[in-house]
């Protein structure tokens, strides 16, 4: 592989003015007085690094998730925000109904520490995906709210948007607020967070402060002793349980669906909590949280009653928001109805054997394997893409509505490419290599003219697909949900609730690449749990990069023969270099030796703060291709953006145009209007994006950046994720040294807690 890129300009610091945050890698570290700002990387208790990738955090910064571009309509037409909004208050209120069943315990067990300016910086952090990384469990993540699942969603009524905070409401929290040297602008977040009576909440309990997103427990302790003066004390039983509240929030922003015991006294201990087991309790008995004991082999028999040695199934205690534990549940109970029903009859067994035949290889095993069950897991790269391509065609023939669902606007134009055989694999254009099973360039539609492929939030939403039918299900046979690695147990579980009877559906995926923004870690626990047939691909990506990534996915950083320099590593020595020489290959070096204009050529760095982060070369970005005043919020028409719907999901897209009504972008072909109240909080500039936004998304160029500082943000998940986002082309701006191949043999996935699978080892036997 190269090492030198092709160049007009010599090589220089050039550091971009205000690009003065220390660490590269504190994803959310906050600007301008956040009480995290500058804390050292790799503390226990304060903000560290998102080794993952998982912690880009905020609104507009958050990992990229099932994004879709139908979001921001206007006038009478709900945007997908909107929808997505009042299908979660359906959900919840199907939470309360089902909380209202059940018949008994799970079985399974002074003024303000600091000025009232640094506890608005830290909340205003979240609110422009600034915030400062939680890492109280080392792993950091995205808060991404996805629909709360678990319910099969009826033929939706029109949702309505979300109903303002009466004034009054916020004006009696303004007044506690104020009352206990809090700003009296969060008077509306707080209102909105504690709901009916939230002012005599906040009196009563000045802890209930961090429900709101950005409060940290020291703020609220001063809080408190505004408030209750010698009263609040560590020992507080109301501190002890909106701590235990805040401390499983953290856990889930890093994966975790749930916490052991044992890990959630610790981490209360050592925030001054005196009796770490009672304050769990507390926060059980008043239903903040819920104790399982799960079984660490829930396939062993269990002990007879009668055992005179009175011997007992080992277990572990875990204990988890209630939100959680049921999308958990109703994902299980979801997942084991699909493999336990009988797939519909469309087609006959002979017609499928006759296609799979028709096939080669894994495709023909794929094929096979979702004749005859009803849920399916297929595996591989991106040239694997064939696969679920080849079966959909399959499935159409014999008579099936069958979709695809993506996670990205881009995957999903990407997909119905491939499918329609107008884009060869691994390759922008149609020269590329074509699937073995010769349905290569037979596409077809679902029968208004598109084709079958929608991206997940859309399809949930109502916004794409093929709707519902009478009962609430969605109206098809066969789904093949792409880029299943990114499904949190939320997002699942409303998939899988919202499937019929009969249906058939398959998970595809990479496993190599970053888990879900959101808790949980979905598709790699149902490969552990082998409850359903597993199909791995056998078709290898293709060239230099196809080798280059397949070696990362296996722990080895191999050097590649890259003739038509799909590979180039350009080596640096600082911040300023690094900052220098990404602008100079997108600018001019790509554009110039390859073909690939910038627009074309994607960033990809470990986190959004620090000198090289992506605020910075976004900024820097900004000055070379596009300049301007930025007159609406720091954009201009042209401008690269990534817009965030909903916490947790960003979707690429351009600055057209902004006026009174708001600023007006194109995403994926379609125009949204983002008002000007939420420009901050929802979008960000795109030249330069993190892995977890990258992820479910490809482009012919990747530039991807790791400065000196970014070394402990690095694992083998990150670099193969940001180093196959390329198709043609990938940069690496190279200033770790030995920490990259490090990285790649030595630091997996960071685990993450979760019960998904001991409730399906309750509910299905293992596939043999």
């Amino acid at each position: 592989m190269s090492t030198e890129p092709e160049t007009t300009e010599q090589p220089g610091p050039e550091t971009p003015d205000g690009a003065t945050e220390d660490g590269a890698v504190e994803e959310g570290a906050a600007e301008g007085g956040t009480v995290d700002a500058g804390t050292a990387e790799g503390s226990p208790t304060e903000a560290s690094t998102a080794d993952d990738g998982t912690a880009e955090a905020g609104p507009a910064e958050a990992g990229d998730g099932e994004g879709t571009a139908a979001e921001g309509g206007s006038g009478a037409q709900l945007s997908e925000a909107e929808a997505e909004l009042a299908a979660q208050r359906l959900e919840r209120e199907r939470i309360e109904r089902r909380k209202a069943e059940r018949k008994g315990p799970v079985e399974a067990g002074a003024k303000l520490s600091g000025k009232a300016a640094d506890l608005l910086a830290a909340v205003r952090a979240v609110e422009s995906g600034q915030k400062p990384v939680a890492a109280v469990f080392e792993e950091p993540a995205p808060r991404r709210p996805a629909p709360e699942a678990v319910q099969r969603p009826q033929p939706a009524p029109q949702p309505v948007a979300p109903a303002a905070v009466a004034a009054e409401a916020v004006d009696e929290v303004r007044r506690v607020l104020v009352d206990g040297g809090a700003p009296d602008s969060l008077a509306s977040q707080a209102a909105a967070a504690l709901g009916e009576g939230a002012g005599e909440q906040l009196r009563a309990d000045p802890w209930q402060l961090l429900r709101i997103g950005g409060v940290r427990p020291e703020q609220a302790d001063g809080f408190a002793r505004a408030l209750l003066g010698t009263e609040a004390g560590p020992d507080d039983e109301r501190r002890g349980r909106a701590l235990t509240g805040w401390l499983l929030e953290q856990a889930a922003l890093a994966g975790h669906t749930a916490l052991e015991m044992g890990a959630l006294t610790a981490a209360l201990a050592q925030r001054g909590v005196p009796d770490a087991d009672a304050a769990v309790q507390n926060a059980v008995a008043e239903g903040e949280a819920l104790v399982f004991q799960d079984a660490l082999d829930p396939r062993a028999p269990a002990p007879e009653e009668n055992d005179e040695e009175g011997a007992e199934r080992p277990v572990r205690i875990l204990v988890g928001l209630e939100r959680y534990a049921l999308a958990e549940e109703s994902l299980a109970d979801g997942l084991a109805r699909l493999i336990n029903s009988v797939p519909k009859e469309d087609g006959s067994a002979q017609e499928w054997e006759r296609a799979a035949e028709a096939a080669k290889g894994s495709t023909a095993e794929l094929i096979r394997a979702t004749a005859g069950n009803g849920l399916v897991l297929h595996t591989g790269g991106e040239a694997s893409l064939a696969e679920p391509a080849a079966l959909l065609r399959t499935a159409h023939a014999l008579g099936l509505r069958a979709w695809a669902a993506t996670h990205t606007p881009l995957g999903r134009e990407r997909f119905t490419r491939l499918l329609s055989g107008t884009e060869g694999l691994g390759n922008p254009t149609p020269s590329g290599p074509t699937p073995d099973d010769g349905t290569a360039g037979s596409g077809f539609t679902d029968g208004s003219g598109a084709l079958p492929v929608v991206t997940v939030a859309g399809l949930l939403a109502g916004a794409e697909g093929p709707g519902r039918d009478a009962d609430g299900a969605l109206d098809l046979d066969l789904l093949v949900v792409l880029d299943a690695p990114q499904l949190d147990v939320e997002t699942a579980a409303l998939l899988a609730e919202s499937l019929p009877d009969g249906a058939r559906l398959v998970l595809a995926g990479d496993p190599a690449v970053l888990w879900s923004a959101g808790p949980g870690r979905v598709f790699a626990d149902l490969l552990a749990a082998r409850v359903c047939p597993q199909i791995a691909s056998r078709l290898p990506d293709p060239g230099p990069l196809g080798e280059l990534v397949s070696g990362i996915g296996v722990g080895e950083l191999n050097q590649v023969e890259a003739p038509g320099k799909e590979v180039v590593i350009v080596p640096v020595r600082d911040a300023g270099e690094a900052v220098h020489r990404t602008v100079q290959l997108v600018a001019d070096s790509v554009p110039r030796a390859l073909g690939v204009p910038a627009e074309q050529t994607q960033v990809i760095t470990p986190g959004h703060g620090g000198a090289v982060g992506t605020r910075a070369l976004n900024a820097a970005l900004k000055e070379r291709l596009n300049p301007g005043p930025g007159r609406f919020g720091g954009f201009d028409p042209g401008d690269r953006v990534a817009y965030s719907p909903v916490p947790g999901r960003t979707v690429p897209g351009q600055v057209v145009k902004a006026d009174a009504d708001g600023l007006h972008l194109s995403c994926a072909g379609v125009s949204v209007v983002v008002p000007k109240e939420r420009v901050e909080q929802c979008v960000r500039h795109g030249w330069a994006l993190t892995a977890h936004q990258a992820v479910g998304s490809r482009w012919p160029a990747a530039v991807v950046v790791l400065p000196g500082d970014a070394a402990q943000a690095l694992s083998r998940p990150w670099v193969y994720t940001a180093f196959s986002r390329a198709d043609r082309h990938l940069s690496v701006v190279h200033g770790v040294d030995q920490a990259l191949p490090r990285a790649v043999s030595e630091i997996p996935a960071k685990p993450r807690t979760t019960r998904l699978p001991v409730l399906l080892a309750t509910q299905l036997p293992t596939a043999g």
